[in-house]
């Protein structure tokens, strides 16, 4: 496996190694010892899986009590998939990375506690999976709104598909301090709070 930090160091993408031939492929999503080896050293309790429609936008998510860090992959379609660093004091606060996510390219993108998750589809259909690091905590759960115009994120869709919750959730000027950057030598890729 190829482990990237983006722009958000914090956020790696990860490519597989793919063996293939006329049968089909293969191919290690996850091993806990390579992870490990590679600056993400935790373990994931939850796994997810959505299946969406064209121009559906999930997001932007994240909990404040039993936070996530997640591993996110599609296994069906194409995903416009959007990372944003909320933890209040670090250098790249309010900033995004987005990355297409397929089940072509295979791409799988660790999302560290401390940020906001949300991804667009943009094939017909997109089934996605992601592997969380703490339970699912619905007192807990909190929102960045898509379309925040002091993020400017450019999603592909300017008319998505969203949940009555999405439509509700706050602007990065609004969030609470829920998280904070605590520089520190040695730090791991999944510590956030």
């Amino acid at each position: 496996m190829q482990f990237t930090p983006t722009a958000l160091p914090e956020v790696i993408l990860i490519e597989p190694r793919v063996f293939g031939d006329d049968r089909g492929f293969f191919m290690e999503t996850y091993s806990r010892r390579v992870f490990a080896e590679n600056g993400i050293d935790l373990e994931f309790v939850q796994y997810n899986h959505s299946h969406s429609s064209r121009d559906t936008l999930r997001g932007l998510h994240y909990q404040v009590e039993h936070p996530q860090a997640k591993l996110v992959r599609a296994v069906l379609g194409t995903v416009y998939d959007v990372v944003v660093d909320i933890r209040h004091g670090s250098p790249t606060f309010g900033r995004w990375i987005g990355v297409e996510l397929s089940a072509t390219n295979r791409r799988m993108l660790f999302v560290p506690v401390g940020f906001a998750h949300g991804f667009c589809v943009i094939s017909a259909t997109a089934d996605v999976i992601y592997a969380c690091s703490d339970y699912y905590h619905p007192a807990g759960e909190r929102g960045l709104i898509w379309n925040d115009p002091d993020l400017n994120i450019s999603w592909p869709t300017p008319a998505p598909l969203l949940s009555p919750k999405d439509q509700r959730n706050l602007q990065l000027k609004d969030l609470p301090a829920d998280f904070t950057f605590h520089p520190r030598p040695g730090r791991s890729a999944q510590q956030g709070k």
